[in-house]
């Protein structure tokens, strides 16, 4: 059961099985759908530089995974299959029929999952910065971390996130973009963040790639330590695959490298 209230112009409050999403909604009315998908620990204004660039050419969807932004907490531990689920829900509840989704890091797992669901569904498929299945020792790295924000609150992983995702001259820059990431980070619900991080730790959507109908564009920050390789090798194992490796970027290229990111988005699906 899903039910939609008008939060403020272009925000909608969904609620889905009694868990209450943000989601906005933006750009040309009758235009093709065109859905994002947020990373862990950041909320629907990661896409911003893409709404931008891209407004009036669809009709936009962006919401706020379970735990995050304006969207409730969840009482028990997520998977990544109800991720996936959310974003169906939220799609059919704006009655929407079919769009492209574009997801990054935790969003572009949450997409694959959706589409793989649902095919029917999604026109075209845009993953950014991760993967099909958690890597090997993805688990205790993310217990590690769910360690220091037990210990210290999201305010512990401001530091050590930022490091991660962002090159080393962006990071020492220390621009808007990188302060605007960090008050993201810091701004997660801990108990959204800790009910999130599960589904990251166990989940393989990699059996099922062969079955992906629709066309699928892989990108990745060249300085995203594996993910340029991993992504490569994703594209190549579903029917229609294409990999672009975006220069000058870590784990957020759509924030890093936004021109170039449009770029590889326009070409993909205009």
């Amino acid at each position: 059961m899903s039910t939609t209230t008008i939060a403020s112009p272009g925000d909608h409050i969904i609620t889905l099985d009694g868990l209450a999403f943000r989601c906005r909604i933006e750009g040309a009315d009758g235009a093709p759908w065109l859905v994002f998908s947020n990373s862990l620990m950041t909320d629907l204004t990661l896409w911003d530089a893409q709404v931008a660039a891209f407004d009036s050419h669809f009709r936009i969807l962006r919401y706020d995974q379970r735990g995050h932004g304006a969207t409730g907490v969840p009482t028990e531990d997520c998977t990544m299959a109800q991720l996936a689920g959310d974003l169906l829900g939220i799609m059919t509840a704006c009655g929407i029929a079919r769009a492209h989704l574009v997801g990054i890091s935790m969003g572009a797992a949450t997409c694959l999952g959706a589409a793989l669901k649902s095919p029917e569904k999604v026109a075209r498929l845009v993953l950014a910065d991760g993967q099909a299945a958690t890597p090997p020792g993805g688990a205790q790295a993310w217990e590690e971390r769910i360690a220091v924000a037990q210990g210290q609150g999201m305010v512990g992983l401001r530091a050590p996130t930022l490091a991660r995702w962002f090159t080393p001259a962006t990071l020492a820059a220390n621009g808007a973009d990188v302060q605007r990431v960090a008050a993201m980070i810091a701004a997660t619900p801990l108990s959204g963040f800790l009910r999130a991080v599960r589904a990251l730790q166990a989940f393989d959507f990699s059996g099922d790639l062969d079955h992906l109908p629709c066309p699928a564009l892989m990108l990745a920050g060249a300085e995203d330590g594996v993910l340029p390789r991993t992504l490569r090798t994703l594209a190549a194992a579903v029917p229609d695959g294409r990999f672009i490796e975006i220069a000058g970027a870590g784990h957020l290229p759509n924030i890093e490298q936004p021109a170039a990111f449009n770029a590889a988005l326009a070409d993909f699906l205009l």
